[in-house]
Formats: structure tokens, C-alpha cells, sequence
């Protein structure tokens, strides 16, 4: 996409502010921070901005198990039902080093609100601790193991999506292509400026490199905390742009935002797709910038794109609009 010679111009006015304050607010930068203290940092601020959650009528935690014996932790929100629902697996944003449940707690209730559909949201392990391929592998086995047993659950496991954000985005992508792969049916892969190339290296990433929340030196840090070897960085299981095909694959919702380093790599995959034959719907929401979407308090794209998502999840999942 175009960029414009001055980026802060396209941002909202509401926008600007929300960056003004987190500017005055001059704290600690995330990638100066151990990963440990970056974690505790993103969990304290994560609500800010968010909605009100709404009321869900069922909220569980449970563990899955992953391909090692690691007992993977997940929450299922629901809506009342007599009928098996279908499901959205949810993978969190945070680079693969920050983030978890928690932190996405609102914007998983406000999908399974808006959507009248169950959501999984899983906390698939983190970096350092756990590099690359862990997160990718347990969000795999989640999708997999709730192909197998979501019936358990109440679930109809012949209607499920998997989706995320930033991060979460990558490994919703990747799992897409495990998912035909495999032969496991997915209804839609529901993306949130996902991460999609190999070495930050578009155009968007100079353009909104500084002052849009998510900044060159992040991404510097987060690849090199979960894979810092550079020529794992083309595996298609961290970068879907490198992946040799994705024909076949689950039909696509892209929420992508303006003024955000990851936005011309969005764009890519969903040409990417579309080119494929994949069915590929994209919403690219004006004048705001990375982590719009846990920003509903002040930025009403925040809103109207959890009613795009919720809207592309229903008509997947085939469900009464």
C-alpha cells in the first residue's frame, strides 16, 4: 500500500490521543524490559482500553495435552445453548513472549457475545522459555485435539475456526495450513493484523517503524527471543508468506489496521490467498494502528471491528444473522 509522507496524519483524532497519553505516560519500553517484567507490564495495562465485558453464561478452564504430556491450559466462554456450538479457537497477540488469557479475556467474551458461538482461548507457551516451533505445536494440538473431542465439550467440532491477533494471527494462519495438511476441516481463519513475513522487511515496517505502539525495537526483540536462529524465520510455520502453497486452505477474515508496521504483510497473505482461489474477506480499519482492537473504550474501529468479526464467524459457522 501507499504510504504517506507524514504517517501521524492518518491517524484519528481519537487515536492521536490515545498515543499522546501513552507518550506523557513515558514508561519503560517493552523491549527494555526482561521478558519476565514485559509480561507483568502488558497484563497490568491490557484492560485500559477495553470494553465492559459482556455477560457470558458459561466461562470454564480446563487443560488439553499437548504432543509432550504438557498439560496446555485453555478457557472456553459459551453462550447458553441446547445445541452442540460452533467454536473459535483463539490465540493471543504478544510476539510469542508476552500475553496469555488473561489479557485477551475481554476481547474473547465480547466474540462469543457478539457471535452466539463458543470461544477457546488457549495459552500456548511463551518465549524464551519455549522458542520456536513450541507455540505453533501447541496451538496445533489444541486446534487437533478439539477436532477429536470438542463433542465433550458440548461442541460442534465439524464447525470450527481458529483466529488471533498479531502474534496469535501467525499461529491461526499457520494452523490453517496445518488443518488442510492434515485433513481437518476449518470453517474460517479469523486474522488480526497477523504477523506474516519472514524479516519485517515491507515497506509499513519503515513507514510506522517509530510511534504506533508496536515499534521496529519490539519486533527486533521478539524474534530474537523465540527464534533467533534467521533462517528459521522462513518456515511457513512462522512466516505464512513462505509457505510454497496455500491452496486448499480455510476461507479468511483480515482485520487489518492503517498505521501498523504489520499492515502491507497482511495485505500480502490475503493477495497471497486470494490468488489460491481462497475465498478472503478484508476489513482495513482507517487511521489506527496495532492493538486497535483491545482499544474499544476510545476507538469506536475497535468496536465496529468485533461486529465485523462476529459477522464473518456467523456466516461461517452458518448461523441466523
Amino acid at each position: 500500500m501507499s504510504h504517506h509522507r507524514n504517517p501521524r496524519a492518518l491517524l484519528t483524532p481519537a487515536m492521536h490521543g490515545v498515543l499522546d497519553r501513552m507518550a506523557r505516560a513515558a514508561q519503560v519500553p517493552l523491549h527494555a524490559q526482561t521478558p519476565q517484567q514485559a509480561r507483568a507490564t502488558y497484563e497490568a495495562n491490557a484492560g485500559v482500553l477495553d470494553l465492559q465485558p459482556p455477560k457470558i453464561d458459561r466461562v470454564e478452564s480446563f487443560t488439553l495435552p499437548a504432543r509432550d504430556g504438557y498439560d496446555l491450559p485453555v478457557r472456553l466462554y459459551a453462550p447458553q445453548a441446547t445445541e452442540p456450538l460452533p467454536v473459535l479457537v483463539y490465540l493471543h497477540g504478544g510476539g510469542f513472549t508476552i500475553g496469555s488469557i488473561a489479557t485477551h479475556d475481554v476481547l474473547c467474551r465480547t466474540l462469543s457475545h457478539l457471535a452466539q458461538c463458543a470461544v477457546v482461548s488457549v495459552a500456548y507457551r511463551l518465549a524464551p522459555e519455549y522458542r520456536f516451533p513450541v507455540a505453533f505445536e501447541d496451538a496445533w494440538d489444541a486446534v487437533a485435539w478439539l477436532a477429536r473431542h470438542g463433542a465433550d465439550q458440548g461442541l460442534d467440532s465439524r464447525r470450527i475456526a481458529v483466529g488471533g491477533d498479531s502474534a496469535g494471527g501467525t499461529l491461526a494462519a499457520a494452523c490453517a495450513l496445518q488443518a488442510r495438511d492434515a485433513g481437518v476441516p476449518l470453517r474460517l481463519q479469523l486474522l488480526f493484523y497477523p504477523g506474516c513475513t519472514a524479516h519485517a522487511d515491507t515497506p509499513s515496517h519503515h513507514t510506522f517503524a517509530h510511534g504506533f505502539v508496536l515499534e521496529a525495537a519490539h519486533i527486533a526483540y521478539f524474534f530474537d527471543l523465540y527464534i533467533p536462529d534467521r533462517a528459521d524465520r522462513e518456515d511457513w510455520r512462522f512466516a505464512p508468506l513462505c509457505a510454497p502453497d496455500v491452496e486448499g486452505v480455510a476461507p479468511a477474515w483480515f482485520g487489518l489496521a492503517e498505521c501498523d508496521p504489520l499492515v502491507d504483510e497482511g495485505l500480502l497473505y490475503a493477495d497471497k490467498l486470494r490468488a489460491a482461489g481462497v475465498a478472503v474477506d478484508l476489513e482495513l480499519y482507517r487511521g489506527v494502528v496495532h492493538e486497535f482492537i483491545k482499544m474499544g473504550r476510545l476507538i469506536p474501529q475497535a468496536r465496529q471491528a468485533h461486529l465485523d468479526a462476529a459477522r464473518a464467524l456467523r456466516h461461517a459457522f452458518a448461523l441466523a444473522a
